[in-house]
């Protein structure tokens, strides 16, 4: 099942021409075309399904600078400024709330990474602060767990998935961009090295410059013009409950993770447990994911299932060029893992006894576009002038979002960046630059 989204109107005319062309409706991809069309930028947003209909939509919704690695940390301090200027732009509540991250333990190795990263968090202006054990107890209203310590962000917080990518998507169009649903981008159109403008199932948009925001779809969107792009998805599931008794906004702990939402309800999943679908896409790229996957292989199930066949990493989406198959999947929706929901049900109930009886409103699965590294790609593209990718953001894509969407429009404006773009070039992956994972 699919998470709820708010659904927003598409235009009904496509342009013959625009300054710029984004492909794909999700969080960066929308937040690129607001902050894009802002400027006065001509602007024309396509996505092959809804807006925020898949990664954008099936994430915690978490807006945090705690635990990020070095890389990601000065785009994530930029993304939560943004987060706070969107309400009053907007005119709309898109859910952001500095209502503080917790995270607790039991588990003293992991108290000890906390703890190791909390010097760094505070040479760099993040206000963490560690939580002994009674510290954390006065946080958390439950009595079944015995927590050893935590630490707290008490200016992080999170937002609602179901209205943000649609907000800002809506925040575009108020400025001039189109935004065309069910619109599927089939190729590029490049000349003499530069790319033109795109092909899509409804017609041909010329461009002087193309963001590629197609999330777990990048890596095959790209091949066809020879541009490797090494991308895994990791497959992984959430649920949401129904509305019920307040037992705080954010909390993570090795067992579980819970968002309380706008309506009262909570979003609940588990950090680190996930399927790695054996697919011909991830065996293409198997070396470059090996490190990574080999460090994490104990918190991770290995599968077969219908990736293989279909999708954006399966036997036909890498021996074919077939521009038409994104159109003929117009949402990633996976299976959610049964063996997660009752993992985190288990882990939920066990520590709240307030919640013992808590009921689920709704499960959906989802595939997280991962880099080899874990650190997004925000880039210009070699081979083809005027392209920009921004994708890979191995699960850290919704709460930096906005400052991704707001550096990969300076990267296609050629303007100064923000932040120091090296760390997220693309070239990192494919020129044998040796990578470090991350590991937050």
């Amino acid at each position: 099942m699919s998470p709820v989204v708010e659904r927003i109107a598409s235009n009904e005319h496509l342009p013959k021409a625009v300054d710029v062309v984004i492909v794909g409706g999700g969080i960066v991809g929308s937040a690129t075309a607001y902050f894009l069309a802002k400027q006065g930028v001509s602007v024309a947003l396509v996505e092959k399904g809804h807006v925020a209909c898949e990664q954008s939509s099936r994430n915690w919704g978490w807006c945090r600078q705690q635990n990020r690695d070095a890389r990601e940390l000065p785009i994530s301090s930029v993304s939560m400024r943004l987060w706070d200027s969107f309400a009053p732009e907007l005119g709309r509540d898109l859910g952001f709330r500095r209502c503080g991250l917790i995270y607790a333990t039991h588990d003293e190795s992991v108290l000890a990474q906390w703890a190791a990263w909390h010097p760094f968090g505070k040479e760099n202006g993040v206000d963490t602060r560690m939580l002994s054990a009674v510290e954390v107890a006065q946080h958390i209203p439950e009595t079944r767990r015995k927590w050893i310590g935590g630490v707290f962000s008490p200016n992080d917080g999170k937002a609602e998935p179901a209205l943000a990518a649609p907000a800002l998507a809506e925040g575009a169009r108020a400025h001039g961009a189109t935004i065309h649903q069910g619109c599927a981008a089939r190729g590029l159109d490049i000349a003499n090295g530069r790319v033109i403008g795109v092909h899509t199932e409804k017609g041909l948009i010329k461009a002087n410059a193309v963001l590629c925001a197609a999330g777990a779809w990048a890596s095959r969107f790209l091949r066809p013009h020879g541009i490797s792009f090494p991308q895994a998805g990791v497959r992984q599931t959430a649920l949401r409950t129904k509305p019920t008794v307040d037992v705080g906004n954010c909390l993570y702990s090795p067992d579980f993770a819970m968002t309380r939402r706008l309506d009262g309800s909570y979003t609940l999943a588990i950090s680190g447990k996930a399927t790695i679908d054996i697919t011909p896409q991830g065996l293409r790229y198997s070396r470059e994911f090996l490190p990574q996957f080999a460090r994490r292989l104990k918190n991770v199930r290995l599968g077969l299932g219908r990736s293989f066949v279909s999708g954006p990493e399966s036997l036909p989406a890498l021996l074919t060029n077939n521009d038409r198959i994104f159109e003929q999947n117009r949402v990633l929706d996976p299976e959610p893992q049964q063996w997660l929901i009752r993992k985190v049900l288990d882990g939920v109930r066990g520590t709240f006894p307030q919640l013992a009886n808590i009921e689920v409103d709704s499960v959906w699965g989802a595939l997280v576009d991962c880099s080899p590294d874990a650190v997004p790609v925000i880039s210009k593209v070699d081979q083809v002038e005027g392209l920009v990718l921004a994708a890979g953001c191995s699960g850290h894509g919704f709460g930096m979002g906005p400052g991704i969407g707001f550096l990969a429009a300076q990267l296609l404006r050629n303007d100064a960046p923000c932040v120091d773009p090296s760390p997220f070039r693309l070239s990192r992956l494919v020129d044998g630059s040796k990578l470090d994972i991350a590991g937050l």
